[in-house]
């Protein structure tokens, strides 16, 4: 187990150095941060000092290294557009907020797709499995930011029933989280659909209910456990669809997390920010890519021996 485990740490280490260089070269490919944060008429001896103080006037690779050699400490540098603030810091104050909603989105994606899937495999090819595919078909054919405005239309200016924007109470997170969440449920189910109803097919699954079984011990214990695999499989996917998913949904329904936050410093060409985020980012999917590794394991031990 340990050694499985050891493995599994080691590739998401070296996973998080390639995605440091390729985060590095991608946030200089924006552009220069003097055209965004220095006024027109900033002198040659403003630019010349300010390209000093930020380091940009040495090579890539020294750039590179320095950046590397403070990440590991957490430290990644201050931000140029909120003069005074700790990059990872100002990113880390704004992680609560994006795994609220994030969280409710998973929360509702599972929620909703698992019996969904459940339900349209044991009922395939009635009304139950082709609204179920319909609902389906709907969630990965609509953008989410489209899907949020549209929200917003119906339910805030509309009906009157929710907020149109901001965070506050659970009211504020409902709206961005389905927004979010429609399309991941839409793939859990199918995945799920197509799993149980290979599982339902197999010989155990006929043994059991010749031995009388109750069905919905047979569907929810013995089918569903062993179809798990594959949903499980998309589930780190989830996530991280998820939270990056969250960069265009915070924008539309003003939502203060770090995808806000991540667009604000693209717009301000903040490379320390866009650093920050992104590194968060990944910790953040390599960390839920670990969990479904070691519920994996648990699922089915005969993994831990690959």
């Amino acid at each position: 187990m340990l050694k499985y485990l050891a493995r599994r740490v080691a590739s998401s280490l070296f996973a998080l150095l390639v995605i440091t260089v390729i985060v590095f070269l991608l946030s200089h490919l924006s552009g220069n941060p003097v055209d965004a944060l220095l006024p027109d008429d900033a002198s040659q001896e403003q630019i010349d000092a300010f390209i000093r103080d930020w380091g940009l006037d040495k090579p890539l690779w020294q750039q590179y290294a320095t950046f590397l050699g403070n990440a590991v400490h957490g430290d990644f540098g201050t931000s140029l557009k909120w003069q005074g603030e700790d990059a990872m810091g100002f990113v880390l104050d704004r992680m609560p907020a994006t795994l609220q909603l994030g969280g409710l989105a998973i929360l509702m994606s599972v929620v909703i797709a698992l019996p969904l899937g459940v339900a349209a495999a044991v009922y395939k090819g009635t009304p139950i499995d082709n609204s179920a595919q319909m609902f389906a078909l709907l969630g990965q054919s609509m953008p989410n930011f489209w899907l949020g405005i549209v929200l917003i239309w119906v339910f805030s200016v509309w009906l009157g029933w929710l907020p149109t924007s901001g965070m506050g109470t659970i009211y504020h997170a409902i709206l961005p989280a389905i927004a979010i969440a429609w399309f991941q449920v839409s793939a859990l189910a199918r995945l799920t659909r197509s799993a149980m109803l290979e599982v339902l097919d197999a010989e155990y699954i006929k043994l059991a209910r010749v031995k009388g079984v109750s069905e919905s011990v047979v569907i929810w214990k013995h089918a569903l456990r062993n179809a798990a695999v594959v949903p499980l499989t998309y589930f780190g996917i989830l996530a991280a669809s998820i939270l990056t998913g969250s960069v265009v949904i915070e924008t539309v329904f003003s939502w203060p997390g770090m995808g806000w936050v991540a667009i604000e410093a693209i717009r301000g060409r903040d490379f320390p920010v866009v650093q920050a985020v992104i590194i968060a980012y990944a910790v953040i999917y390599m960390i839920s890519n670990l969990v479904v590794d070691l519920l994996y394991v648990a699922i089915d031990p005969r993994i831990r021996n690959d």
